[in-house]
Order: C-alpha cells, then structure tokens, then sequence
C-alpha cells in the first residue's frame, strides 16, 4: 500500500471509532473540563511575580483547575476588595486584613468555614492559638499566613560608638538620648501607628491597665491617656524621638536613627541594605520598665490572612488552593519570608531545610514568638482616629495649648463617644 492510501486507511479507521464509541485507550480522548476558581491579594511587583508564578505551579499539579489572579496595591485593594464582599462578587481565595473580621464578620458568617474543608486543609499544621486569630463567633473565617508585631530595632553599631548596650528599658532610651543628642541622633523613632503603640505598652506597664478589656471595651480613662501624653511629650523634649510628623525613613540609613519601633513584617523592607553593608542590627527586647516585664502591654496580630468566599461555587478548588498557598514546599520556596515567617509548620519547616530563616526577621518573629506576656490585639487599636487623635492631643501640650490634664480629658470625651467604655 502506498503511503497516500495509507494515510485515508487511518483516517477512516479513526473516524470509525469515533462514530461507534471510544475506549479509554481510543484515538480520540474526551477534552478535560477546567473549573476556573479565582485569586485576589495586594502587594508590590516582587509580590505579584512570585505569587503568580506559584499559582502555575499550582496549574500543573491541577490541571483541571484554572485561577484567576486579581491583585493590586494595598491603597486600591482594600476599597474594591470592601464593595466585592458587599456586593457578592469577592474572588473564591483572598488575602484580607485582620481587621475585616470584625468589619464584615463579627457573627461568623461573613467568609466560609473553613473547618468544613478540613478534608483538604491541612489544619494540623497550626495550633489552635493561631487558628482563634481566624476565628469569629466560635467559627473559623481565615487562617493567618504569619504573625506580626511592633519590634524594637537597634542599630547596635551605633550604641556601641556612645559605650551603651542595646537598651531593654524605658530609662535606657533616656540615658542614651543623654549620649546622642548632641550629636543629632535620636536613640529611636517610628511612624505615629507605631510610637502610640509604643506609649500604650508604657502606660500599661505604669497603670496595670489594658486599653480595651475582654470584652472590647475602652479601659483606660482620661488618667491613663494622661499618662501616654507626658510620657510622648518626655520623649520629645528629652531627644529620645523626633516628633512623628518629622519621622523620616531615611534617616534610618544615614545613622540619625539609632533605633526604630517597627513590625515584624517591616524588618527587610527598613534594614536589608543595612544588613548587607554588614552594619549589626539586632531586634531588641520588648522595652519594659524591667526586663522581668518585657512584652508586657505589648500586643500581637496576624501580619495577613487567607479567607474563602462565602459565595464560593467551587469550595474543594478553593480548599485545594488554599492549602497549597499555605502548607506546600512549592508555595514556600517562592514566598520565602517575604509575608514574614510563615505560621505553617510544613512550611516553616521546609524554609528551615532550605537554611532560608534567618536573618533580622526571622530574628524578630523569634522575638515575638518566645514571649510570653505579649497579648493579642484588639483590632481596634490600630483605628488611624485613635492614634491621629492621640498625637494631636499631645501636641497641644508640646507647644503649650493645653496642660496634660485638659488635654487627656478631652481625649477621652471623643474616644467614649465613639467606642464602648467599661463601667
């Protein structure tokens, strides 16, 4: 037979099969359906990269799966992430902030349960601690990615020019700021966010006070933001920081910031060149008025979460997913520590094999990891009316419009007026 014959011989053989039903093993094979399931996070360029090349990694394992990926900055996520969830239109897998729980989920039922995907998710690889961080109303919403809180950071280098240690208490910024000052060095600095947290740990130390109690009540009184005001105002006049309206990230690297009160999660982002031009900086202890009280009133979060649309059509693809992102090696290689050090223990402990924790990070999440007085945080805290407040109330008194005690009573009138108060 010639090989034009050949060639009609095999398309009719084909055709043939076709018509009176495939095996298995047939010519032709019927085309795999794909379910598309969607992704949404924020983040940077260097974000988006590894994330979506860790989603076509996810594709090849899963063929049958399809995501589709919708991502931004921070700045324009969270405004259209709010009227996807109001909507109904939220993407089946996303990265929310802890806050949102409380916003859209205080009964429980603003995101699937995830516990009813435990066939898929693999929550053994977190504690139970970890896992109450995702929960609302007993139900579990999302399961954080890593953990976060505000760190002391010293540039060890720089006290060691002026003969002092790496400071661990309150008096320890002040002797220091004797030292720096005339030199134009502040001991430490931070953004507003991060400096009135700063002032709740001390006031909390000096009053044996919570700010919010248990049940999420405002506490404190006019007494203690009495006490966060002066001691903002002593931190100022005595050098130990600049104002926060005068706060400059670049003065971290030019050495006129000898310490900085930041998150976990910032430590590459506010010190990476640092470390590679081999300057030894250190994530210090909690400060407390004694080392015995480090991390007292200091306060813990998740750095971010994943959650599941309620409205999901898909929830085994979404589940599927999900514990990829968070518990596989191939996720975790990609990730690194970049969203800080993953709670996971399948992926931390793939990081650890890989010689990938370590590093000031890693040092800092240790920091946070192994104390045991630091609590979690009401979410509230982090409310930008309560610190802007704050720091307006205390700048009343700087610049001498109104004593400490004027200034704090009115603080609390328009904190009450707003947020539940305890009895």
């Amino acid at each position: 037979m010639n090989r034009p014959r050949r060639i009609i011989a095999f398309i009719t053989a084909a055709i043939i099969a076709m018509l009176t039903g495939c095996s298995d093993d047939s010519v032709i094979h019927k085309q795999m359906v794909q379910t598309q399931i969607t992704l949404s996070w924020w983040g940077n360029d260097s974000r988006n990269e590894y994330t979506i090349a860790a989603v076509e990694r996810f594709e090849k394992q899963h063929p049958e799966i399809k995501v589709k990926c919708s991502y931004s900055e921070w700045s324009g996520y969270e405004p259209r992430s709010q009227v996807q969830m109001i909507s109904g239109t939220e993407a089946d897998v996303m990265q929310i902030n802890v806050g949102w729980l409380d916003q859209y989920s205080p009964d429980g039922t603003g995101y699937y349960d995830i516990e009813k995907l435990s066939d898929t998710v693999d929550l053994s690889n977190f504690s139970p601690e970890m896992l109450n961080y995702g929960r609302r109303n007993g139900v579990l919403n999302a399961i954080p990615i890593a953990m976060n809180a505000e760190t002391v950071y010293i540039n060890k280098d720089i006290y060691a020019r002026y003969g002092l240690d790496v400071p661990r208490t309150w008096d320890d910024f002040f002797k220091a700021a004797k030292a720096m000052s005339k030199d134009g060095v502040y001991p430490l600095a931070g953004a507003s966010k991060s400096i009135w947290l700063y002032c709740i740990a001390y006031a909390e130390q000096q009053t044996g006070k919570q700010i919010f109690n248990d049940k999420g009540e405002l506490a404190f009184t006019d007494k203690e933001f009495k006490v966060m005001i002066e001691f903002y105002n002593r931190m100022v006049k005595e050098k130990v920081i600049p104002k926060v309206e005068d706060y400059q990230r670049f003065n971290i690297d030019n050495g006129s910031y000898a310490g900085v009160v930041a998150w976990v999660s910032d430590a590459l982002n506010y010190y990476k060149g640092l470390v590679a031009k081999g300057t030894n900086i250190v994530a210090a202890g909690y400060t407390a008025s004694d080392t015995s009280a480090s991390g007292a009133g200091w306060y813990a979060k998740p750095a971010t979460l994943y959650a599941v649309s309620k409205n999901t059509e898909h929830p085994k693809e979404a589940a599927m997913l999900l514990d990829f992102m968070l518990n596989s090696k191939e996720w975790a290689e990609l990730q690194g520590v970049e969203k800080g050090i993953p709670v996971s223990t399948s992926a931390r402990k793939f990081l650890g094999e890989k010689g990938m924790l370590s590093g000031i990070q890693y040092e800092a999440s240790q920091v946070m990891e192994t104390n045991k007085l630091i609590k979690p945080m009401n979410t509230q805290l982090e409310n930008a009316d309560l610190y802007d407040s704050f720091v307006d109330s205390c700048d009343l008194v700087l610049f001498d419009k109104a004593t400490a005690a004027d200034a704090s009573s009115k603080l609390y009138k328009k904190y009450s007026e707003k947020y539940k108060t305890s009895p």
